[in-house]
């Protein structure tokens, strides 16, 4: 059964539409903050790789749509990003990158030692690591590649892309409860909410205006358009700028340049569309999973996260979330460290927006953890990476 690009994204609505309706339903998964296109998603995705599974009954979506959908999401977050209200985050953002340098390591270190003691390639530790649980799957399919033609690794891309995919699902499902831990156990709220709160009551808050949201809406894709020019542009230089980061510094630059001519944005229009966007672009990328495969294929693969998933655990308690500050702010940007370290930078904006959409807004951490996620974090990885490939015993 197929669905054109319109039926693919109503069913996306639908999918994610049901997620939510999960998640007010069943206490346990809103307590703990996790997003409603995880639950959606993950729930069609089962039903769908047990009917494929059982009565050979496949259902296939255009998903032409969905990396604009990624694009609209960081030109939003950059259309929201006032700097005036961010300038703490320069030093936020420096302290966040000398956290994870190590965490980097680390996952590869587990991976490799890990892959020894299984009795496997010591390569298929790396793929285990930060190839696929930082890089994603991008990043997988480019290595995996090598590692095949190099190394000759048989089955390497299918394993790969199945690590990534387990990443994917793990990154989201436990970067809200780890939060949440956080906030119960510290106390915490939000600085911000406590500022929001008293303008909320000393004056009416105006609904969102049609011009407020064709404004919104125009200056996303004005971010969208140049953002993939530019990443066009620049796509054959040493060091390549993903197309959602140029998106989302676009933005930024509208957000906090065109005040000077008098032309200004209501932030809430820009968060509510690019929150939608990322929502969508999350569903669709669950809903094409088949968990059967996954689970087929991920053998030893399976033991390496979950002892991943430990360790990712007590470095947020220990190391990332007191370095960030041990506040609100350092809680959240605890669950984006969880998404794009086992996940992607988009699973990573997920779970920071379904827990300050819970508990509050969180500015620093929507400003810093994309920045981090999509640019700083695969400059590392790939030294990282580099500087472990040639060792002898890894690489060999």
């Amino acid at each position: 059964m197929s669905f054109s690009a319109l039926g693919s994204l109503l069913a996306a609505i639908a999918v994610l539409l049901v997620g939510t309706l999960v998640n007010r339903k069943v206490g346990v998964l809103s307590r703990y903050n996790i997003p409603d296109p995880i639950t959606g998603g993950l729930i069609f995705a089962v039903v769908a790789s047990v009917a494929a599974a059982t009565i050979d009954f496949e259902v296939t979506f255009d998903h032409t749509i969905k990396p604009i959908f990624l694009l609209m999401f960081f030109s939003g977050v950059g259309l929201c990003a006032d700097l005036r209200m961010l300038k703490r985050g320069g030093k936020a953002l420096l302290i966040f990158l000398v956290v994870l340098l190590p965490y980097i390591v680390l996952q590869n270190l587990i991976g490799v030692s890990l892959a020894k003691v299984l009795d496997l390639h010591p390569i298929f530790g790396l793929v285990a690591g930060s190839i696929t649980l930082v890089g994603g799957h991008g990043t997988g399919a480019a290595y995996a590649a090598r590692f095949a033609e190099v190394n000759n690794l048989q089955m390497v891309m299918d394993l790969t892309m199945t690590v990534a995919t387990i990443g994917l699902v793990v990154g989201g499902v436990i970067g809200g409860p780890i939060a949440q831990y956080l906030i119960n156990r510290y106390k915490l709220r939000s600085a911000a909410e406590d500022s929001a709160v008293t303008r909320e009551l000393t004056q009416p808050v105006a609904p969102i205006s049609t011009v407020a949201a064709v404004g919104a809406l125009a200056g996303i894709f004005t971010a969208v358009v140049a953002g993939q020019w530019l990443a066009s542009k620049f796509s054959g230089g040493s060091i390549t700028i993903p197309a959602f980061l140029w998106c989302m510094l676009i933005g930024i630059s509208i957000r906090n340049l065109l005040p000077f001519i008098g032309i200004r944005f209501d932030d809430r229009a820009g968060e509510l569309i690019s929150n939608v966007c990322l929502s969508l672009f999350l569903v669709m990328t669950m809903m094409v999973l088949n968990l059967v495969d996954v689970a087929l294929s991920a053998g030893p693969f399976v033991l390496i996260i979950l002892v991943q998933i430990v360790f990712i655990f007590l470095y947020v308690v220990l190391v990332c979330f007191r370095f960030m500050g041990r506040d609100y702010e350092a809680a959240v940007t605890s669950a984006a460290f969880v998404g794009f370290n086992m996940g992607s930078t988009a699973t990573a904006m997920a779970n920071m927006q379904a827990v300050t959409a819970k508990h509050g807004p969180a500015p620093t951490s929507y400003l810093i953890a994309p920045l981090a996620g999509a640019f700083f974090v695969d400059i590392m990885n790939a030294f990282i990476l580099t500087g472990m490939l040639a060792i002898p015993f890894v690489g060999g």
